[in-house]
């Protein structure tokens, strides 16, 4: 993987897009780390006290209103998009395929391209309305990762509960990164 795009919707969770982001960044070869953030998503990262990396040179920053930014067509090759957090409003406007805003489109692009989706839902519980449209958005390729931190690491703060599910990110995609798997040793 070369390019990948990261969205940030206004789900609680902030935590997951700072420390999935700044993984990526540890990733020598990629190329593009394209970053859209909701409206929503500024309101909860401020309210969190979360802040996005941004001195990478590789990240790459687009306003979620423009629609002619290169996420919105397939002629972009982005190998994937995370939506990190994904709140269940977007996973309604991605099931009824709306794409109203750059983070739809893109989603929507990755679906017709038969790229790899990825939505950190954050959100419990679940009505039967969410299960209905995470299971649409499943069977049309997407990979729906529940923000659930394991606890096999023993994680002794908030920092490394989350990096349960910021790594698990990673490792969907295939791409590398450090941190517990099964049947590994304990530190």
């Amino acid at each position: 993987m070369k390019k990948i795009l990261v969205a940030v919707t206004g789900a609680s969770g902030a935590i997951y897009a700072r420390q999935t982001i700044d993984l990526l960044t540890r990733i020598g070869e990629l190329e593009e780390i394209g970053v859209m953030v909701s409206r929503h998503g500024r309101e909860v990262l401020a309210f969190e006290g979360e802040q996005l990396p941004a001195r990478d040179p590789r990240i790459r920053f687009f306003d979620n209103d423009d629609l002619f930014a290169p996420p919105a067509s397939g002629s972009a090759d982005y190998d994937a998009m995370i939506v990190v957090p994904c709140s269940m409003g977007s996973v309604g406007r991605m099931a009824a395929g709306v794409s109203s805003d750059l983070i739809g489109r893109a989603a929507d692009v990755m679906l017709k391209e038969r790229r790899r989706l990825v939505l950190v839902v954050r959100e419990t519980p679940l009505s039967t309305i969410h299960l209905r449209n995470l299971t649409l958005l499943s069977e049309c390729g997407a990979v729906v990762l529940p923000a659930a931190p394991s606890f096999y690491s023993r994680p002794q703060e908030i920092e490394a509960l989350c990096a349960t599910v910021s790594q698990r990110i990673l490792r969907v995609l295939g791409l590398p990164v450090e941190g517990f798997r099964w049947g590994e040793e304990r530190s």
